[in-house]
């Protein structure tokens, strides 16, 4: 291995430090627990180091939600391969949604459920851009809906019905998180018995 092939890895290596040092202190912390220095001081780094790799909290904050739908999007990739009939894809789409977040809790919980206090522009722009992950994921479940609806399967807005989907799953993924000692019976029973209602309650009129 080169000098500079080690370099890129050793850089990596401390890009993967900061990013999962970053995201433990926001689970347990909050937004105003995150600072550039608290994030040094756990990996035992100075804070110009911390610079390096990203220009402020809200770069970082950033990253580790790309990083996340970064993962989720691979997942739904991987999926859509495997080919099927487009409501069986939409229903298989939504469960690996909640699978992902239960498989990832502090990824699902720092992305999705920690609120996140910056409200500049510029921001609020870079999280809707089209290039961002996030924007990049929820294209997927969208396309699953269009594809469901071009065929019949479900009725409504698209764009509408894809947004509902995404509240009504992130409620069940965020409660099977946050409330693990509820008596849930049957955990997967009740993501199923979820998901179907809630495309059950699409469905075409026959």
């Amino acid at each position: 291995m080169g000098v500079a092939e080690r370099k890129a890895r050793g850089k990596k290596a401390l890009r993967r430090e900061i990013l999962d040092a970053a995201r433990q202190i926001f689970v347990t912390e909050g937004y105003e627990g995150v600072s550039m220095r608290r994030v040094a001081e756990k990996i035992e780094y100075s804070p110009t180091t911390i610079y390096l790799h990203f220009k402020d909290k809200s770069d970082l904050m950033f990253e580790i939600c790309e990083e996340t739908f970064a993962k989720l999007r691979r997942v739904l990739e991987a999926m859509q391969k495997e080919g099927g009939d487009p409501l069986t894809m939409l229903r298989r789409g939504l469960r690996a949604y909640v699978d992902f977040g239960l498989k990832h809790p502090q990824h699902y919980i720092a992305t999705f459920i920690m609120p996140h206090q910056s409200s500049a522009p510029d921001e609020i722009a870079r999280h809707k851009s089209p290039d961002s992950e996030g924007m990049k994921t929820f294209g997927f479940l969208r396309a699953a809906v269009q594809s469901a609806a071009d065929r019949n399967h479900i009725r409504g807005d698209v764009d509408t019905v894809s947004r509902g989907l995404w509240a009504a799953i992130h409620g069940i993924t965020s409660l099977l998180i946050v409330q693990p000692e509820f008596p849930w019976g049957d955990r997967n029973k009740v993501i199923d018995q979820t998901i179907d209602s809630m495309l059950a309650g699409l469905a075409t009129r026959k």
